[in-house]
């Protein structure tokens, strides 16, 4: 896995890679369900415990209420689906799901390292592969955008796993309804430059043109501007912050792990996922790895499920 830092070597090859729930179906189980997004479409939440909202239960009000017992058939229902929706779709395990994201977004900083030169004292994006929180929650990210596979959209539907798309236009222009339909499934598609160039080797013109350009073009063919960046290769310099924040980018998100179809690459010593971990994957098919984008999806949700981690939305927390 290429990593961001500034002194490391940038290799000019395109980059082309090639939560164990056992738990019995009971009204106390987590479950995620859906609610407005905005114009992101759906939006992954956990329902609601059986006594918010219930009249008189401050008061200790006795007995049940009907929207309880509405409540937790709902939670029932969802959980089930989630079991079946495994087993359809070949998972090992039924995927953990995420808690309710936090009613106030965390402060990110810029993970230490990873500064630029010069910058001191300068609000410029945060340049994050971890978002802070004791949660057992990752995010899941996919990059470009060539591979444009119906079933993985069906796949991540049916299963409920949010994920985020940080899309380049030279890859995803030949099929922007693909894209579109992916947004009214509650995808946030996010900002990977026009063309996916080395952006620290272009002037200061030619950065913006990427940068901005794919502002321009996500907000003109999806209808909103995209607030997350994530540069070429994981690769940027002073230049690519600032006009990024010129522009309406608000984070810089790169990555703690990359999933592959058939195993996980890892940027800490220690090769293991942590709390806010953001996992990177890419939108690629048999051509580029022998394996189908649904195969990969097994694969890292294996590995995200073995180790006790839901996959979180991250716009909720960025």
């Amino acid at each position: 896995m290429q990593t961001v830092r500034q002194n490391e070597k940038f290799s000019t090859k395109r980059h082309r890679p090639v939560c164990a729930l056992a738990a019995a179906l009971v009204v106390a189980a987590v479950a995620s369900g859906c609610a407005d997004g905005g114009s992101d479409g759906p939006r992954w939440v956990p329902s609601a415990s059986p006594d918010a909202g219930r009249p008189g239960a401050a008061a200790g009000q006795a007995g049940p209420a009907p929207e309880a017992d509405t409540r937790a058939e709902e939670m029932k229902r969802q959980q089930a689906a989630r079991v079946a929706a495994a087993k359809k779709w070949g998972l090992a395990k039924v995927p953990l799901a995420a808690p309710a994201p936090p009613a106030k977004k965390p402060l990110i900083p810029t993970r230490e390292g990873f500064e630029i030169d010069g910058a001191e004292g300068e609000d410029l994006p945060p340049v994050f592969t971890t978002v802070p929180t004791k949660e057992r929650i990752v995010f899941l990210t996919m990059d470009d955008g060539s591979e444009k596979d119906p079933e993985l959209l069906r796949m991540m539907t049916e299963l409920n796993i949010p994920y985020s798309a940080f899309l380049s236009d030279y890859e995803v222009n030949d099929d922007y309804g693909y894209f579109e339909e992916m947004q009214k499934r509650g995808v946030t598609l996010n900002n990977h430059t026009l063309n996916h160039p080395y952006l620290p080797g272009l002037s200061k013109e030619e950065q913006r043109e990427e940068i901005c350009g794919e502002q321009d073009k996500i907000e003109k063919r999806f209808g909103k501007r995209p607030a997350l960046l994530r540069p070429p290769y994981g690769n940027y310099n002073g230049d690519t912050l600032r006009i990024a924040k010129s522009c309406g980018v608000k984070a810089v998100p790169l990555w703690a792990a990359e999933a592959f179809p058939d195993h996980m690459e890892w940027r800490e010593w220690d090769q293991d996922l942590h709390p806010g971990d953001i996992i990177l994957t890419h939108f690629r098919g048999r051509s580029d790895w022998d394996a189908s984008m649904t195969d990969l999806v097994r694969n890292v949700m294996k590995t995200v499920t073995d180790k006790g981690y839901a996959v979180a939305r991250l716009e909720d927390y960025v």
